[in-house]
């Protein structure tokens, strides 16, 4: 009996290993930003009279949320950020897999202490998303960007939107506005993606050729966006 109890023993220790590795694997840095990124645009949408209007929402090529940007320094300051970019299938019926991105840049001048933004940018043309694609894009250089409008009844009509550059929004502190964010880099987060999905993908290859299956943490914010279908 012993001698079968010492056999069995490593068997379940190795799928006791086994069930860990698989439960971090579920749970991750990455998992939550993509939560965090769902809750970000729940709660801007659920503010009375200074949520992005619904046009926005449903005429944009794609969305990319990064939570919790830190912003800071004394004099000469810097922005870091993690988030997600999701596109939307050109028939209209969905959304992609979340890939996940960076958002970096630098400004100059009177500054100092340091504070986390929440940053939604509407994508309102493809040639964005190609821009994307290419590894770097720099806001306000490759993408033409624009503060976005506000409250349900703003006019959704704007240059940006015609000529198919960004929309920019953050909320700081409660406040929901649009955001400058002319300069910053955006750019694919390649080890995210890979803890993300278990295997290495390119952006392409996750927004644009559906090599991904969708995660179970991207629920939450599919259930917004799928409040915005495209017009017909």
């Amino acid at each position: 009996m012993r001698k079968v109890i010492l056999l069995i023993l490593p068997v379940f220790i190795v799928c006791f290993a086994i069930a860990g590795n698989g439960a971090h694997a579920e749970e991750n840095k990455w998992t939550r930003l993509v939560v965090e990124s769902g809750r970000v645009l729940s709660e801007v949408q659920q503010m009375p009279d200074q949520s992005i209007p619904k046009d926005l929402l449903r005429s944009c090529s794609a969305i990319a949320i990064f939570p919790s940007t830190v912003s800071g320094g004394f004099g000469i300051g810097g922005k870091y950020g993690q988030g997600i970019i999701m596109v939307r299938d050109e028939t209209g019926s969905g959304w992609s897999s979340p890939a996940i991105f960076t958002i970096t840049g630098a400004s100059f001048g009177w500054q100092i202490g340091g504070q986390a933004t929440d940053f939604i940018l509407l994508i309102m043309g493809r040639r964005c998303i190609d821009g994307l694609l290419q590894g770097k894009l720099k806001l306000g250089a490759d993408a033409s960007i624009a503060v976005g409008p506000v409250g349900r009844t703003a006019d959704a009509s704007t240059d940006i939107q015609l000529k198919g550059g960004i929309l920019s929004y953050s909320r700081s502190r409660g406040l929901f506005a649009g955001a400058k964010l002319g300069g910053d880099v955006i750019s694919q987060h390649w080890d995210g993606d890979e803890t993300l999905y278990g295997r290495r993908f390119s952006a392409r290859e996750i927004l644009l050729e559906n090599k991904t299956t969708m995660p179970k943490c991207a629920d939450s914010l599919l259930k917004v966006l799928n409040r915005y279908p495209p017009k017909r």
